[in-house]
């Protein structure tokens, strides 16, 4: 169901009768409360704001009815998605009612959380009006209308008749004695979760659909014909913010050479069908693959689409799907991004949910999750998996810790823990995990160039993204050669040794699991460019018990998130304690820990341990001066590293894995996965974190033998085993390796 224009009022209303008298009923008094005070004075403002917005909503949907959207100066699409914008951007933020803090303060913390929730909710619909999807529109707005009454009804319930003439309150209206005027926290929470438990399947539903199945609008965007470094306007089409960073990286691939543009599809692409190949798994009964991009990247996005094509794949390009019901849903099929307009704004409503999550809305999530994969199963199955491409060099961002915003309680977070497992069983199950795979690939933003704490960077973005690109198309046949030497001593090897150098802490052993048969078997995977692009790593499911010490990292940036001084201490291969600086107190450091490492999880096993061998990567990075801007996909190859949560094999234990050479490799599961039969709720977690020490700060990294014997392959951060010498070459500034063809 799509808007349309009432041209006699100017009004949006839907093409559906009886959902257009709806909504022309609920638009009618939003409009009267833009001008009402029928309310306790101190929420006028806000909901004020509140119905502006959504008249000025749809104000901009008008553009797109009549198409005075493509007619339109860019300058004027420039300036409208500024305003759609503009209250949350951070010069602004400290006033905005979406901010808690704000909200807060006006309302006190009891009211100001809530009301800055469902505000919030309400920036979530800009999407459905790039959409054209009225029905969800609507029902928000029906919300909005539902709660603003409450507090119409909690005035009117306040007051009685007109005071006597000649008393003190002869001017207005008496209060009744013990009533505010002003509805209870509690009361307007039950509105919205009643609402989050009524629109649960249909919403569920449309994110399933879009994410696995197809009809979002940057499908009907990637269609178009006209090349974006020509015409900017394809960028203002999504709705989502649009910055520098979205205009400049989409004018810069707009002037590449063709040559440049399909190396860089041809890549991402390609990585996708190796992933099948070195698996075993047959791509071929597949008919759609989830295509993931940066809003500015569609020439890159265009040439991927057709590549896919070419192996009998339709992309499907989910919009942006943020909103309450989406939050904490575990596994999904993505979403487009764009630069965020102020990440302090999404941290400080990662928790929202905290406010309404009861049992039995946390039961509706699962049952239509449950539903909406049961309704698309032929579809879903038919799902090959993501193609995703990451991006990287926005300014870092690390969020203050503020006590206004909703935090899930102790039981909340179990609740929220075990419901994110649950999903991702279904979601494995919905497209037949063990059958499907995935790649991923990182490209820099030209916010990467702009000056930071250490100073202004050298280098220009051109230098650095075509430095990028030979990280990303580097001639695997090298690495491998050289990663199965190190894979040979660690096949020996019961475990390994990790000491930091320096400031670094770190003092790990890392038990490794046993071969069985050594001459057939492998412990270690050799990782050329295929799921994870670029090459450079060797890696594997350790053993948990034995698997002890502290893992210490100085600096590291985790899903855009700076974590300073990060301690984890391991007990029997799960995490025991953990610390990170940078916040007023230890336990605000201990809870960032909590949310964006442990996920709310009580502890997780190490679940990976791998030793990255990119030094390519490594040193063009420290020469560019880029080191603390790559993103994990990149910065996981340039030292050791080690990873919580889920295997690097979940949900694909039984599928059979071989190195290049030929040998099976066998440590794929762990105590927890091992679980997936008779207990899977406890087999998987629905998270995988890696952490990696550069290799400047590794004194040493050993394989350790039975009998005690150690054969150090990293000492002092250089490589030290025999046979990958060539590994130091990038580092000591020689000849570096060549890129593919």
């Amino acid at each position: 169901m799509n808007f349309l224009i009432d041209r006699g009022e100017g009004a949006l209303i839907s093409a559906d009768t009886l959902s257009g008298e709806r909504f022309r009923l609920a638009l009618d008094r939003i409009r009267q409360m833009e001008g009402e005070s029928e309310i306790h004075p101190l929420f006028i403002p806000y909901f004020r704001a509140a119905a502006g917005w959504i008249l000025f909503l749809l104000s901009g949907r008008r553009t797109l009815e009549d198409g005075t959207f493509e007619e339109a100066p860019l300058e004027t699409l420039a300036a409208y998605n500024h305003a759609l914008y503009e209250d949350i951007l951070p010069e602004n933020y400290g006033e905005s009612w979406a901010n808690p803090a704000h909200a807060v303060r006006v309302f006190g913390k009891a009211h100001g959380q809530v009301l800055s929730a469902l505000f919030y909710e309400l920036r979530c619909m800009i999407p459905l009006v790039y959409e054209g999807d009225s029905e969800r529109f609507l029902i928000r707005m029906e919300l909005l209308l539902e709660v603003y009454f409450a507090f119409v009804t909690a005035f009117h319930e306040a007051e009685t008749e007109p005071a006597e003439p000649g008393t003190e309150e002869e001017s207005g209206k008496r209060k009744r004695k013990g009533f505010s005027g002003i509805p209870a926290p509690a009361h307007l929470r039950e509105k919205i979760r009643r609402f989050l438990e009524d629109y649960a399947p249909e919403e569920t539903l449309v994110r399933v659909q879009r994410s696995l199945v197809g009809g979002a609008l940057p499908e009907r965007i990637l269609e178009q014909s006209v090349s974006c470094g020509e015409d900017l306007r394809a960028l203002y089409r999504y709705g989502a913010y649009i910055s520098e960073n979205e205009t400049k990286i989409c004018s810069y691939l707009g002037n590449l050479e063709e040559e440049t543009v399909t190396k860089m599809a041809d890549t991402w692409t390609e990585g996708f069908r190796i992933g099948f190949s070195v698996t075993g798994k047959d791509l071929s009964i597949r008919r759609r693959a989830g295509l993931l991009y940066h809003i500015g990247f569609e020439r890159v996005a265009r040439r991927a689409v057709e590549n896919l094509r070419k192996m009998g794949l339709t992309a499907v390009v989910p919009g942006q799907q943020d909103n309450l019901f989406t939050r904490h849903l575990g596994r999904g099929g993505g979403e487009i991004e764009s630069t965020s307009p102020n990440p302090q704004c999404a941290y400080d409503h990662r928790e929202d949910l905290a406010l309404f999550l009861k049992d039995t809305l946390s039961s509706k999530r699962l049952q239509a999750l449950k539903a909406a994969y049961r309704s698309l199963e032929k579809e879903t199955a038919l799902y090959a998996g993501p193609v995703v491409m990451e991006t990287f060099g926005e300014k870092p961002f690390s969020p203050s810790m503020r006590a206004e915003n909703p935090r899930f309680s102790d039981a909340q977070q179990k609740k929220i823990a075990r419901s994110k497992q649950q999903a991702d069983l279904l979601y494995d199950r919905a497209v037949i995990g063990k059958e499907r795979s995935y790649t991923i690939i990182a490209f820099p933003l030209p916010e990467i160039v702009e000056g930071y704490s250490t100073g202004r960077l050298a280098a220009s973005f051109d230098e650095i993204f075509r430095a990028v690109i030979a990280i990303n198309t580097l001639d695997y046949m090298t690495w491998r050669e050289v990663q199965a030497s190190i894979i040979a001593v660690l096949d020996t090897a019961r475990e390994v040794r990790v000491l930091g150098r320096g400031d670094n802490r770190t003092d790990l052993t890392v038990r490794l699991q046993t071969l069985r048969d050594p001459a057939a078997e492998t412990i270690f995977e050799n990782c050329v460019a295929d799921v994870n692009i670029p090459v450079g790593e060797v890696f594997t499911t350790p053993s948990l018990q034995g698997t002890d010490g502290l893992l210490h990292v100085s600096s590291v940036y985790l899903m855009g998130l700076l974590f300073e001084d990060l301690e984890i201490r391991f007990e029997n291969g799960r995490v025991a304690e953990y610390s990170c600086g940078g916040f007023p107190t230890a336990e605000d450091g201990r809870h960032y820990i909590e949310e964006n490492i442990l996920f709310h999880h009580e502890t997780l096993p190490m679940s990976e341990f791998a030793i990255g061998t990119n030094t390519t990567a490594a040193a063009l990075a420290a020469e560019l001066g880029i080191l603390e801007r790559l993103p994990i996909l990149i910065a996981e190859k340039t030292g050791p590293h080690f990873a919580v949560g889920d295997t690097c094999y979940s949900h694909e234990e039984e599928n059979r894995v071989y190195n290049p050479d030929g040998k099976e490799i066998i440590a794929k599961e762990n105590e927890y996965s091992l679980l997936r039969d008779t207990d899977p709720e406890n087999a998987y977690f629905g998270c995988h974190m890696d952490i990696t020490i550069p290799y400047e700060e590794v004194g040493l990294l050993a394989a350790v033998r039975a009998d005690g014997t150690q054969i150090p392959v990293i000492r002092d951060g250089r490589f030290v085993l025999p046979g990958t010498e060539i590994l130091n070459e990038p580092l000591r500034g020689k000849k570096r390796p060549e890129s593919a063809d």
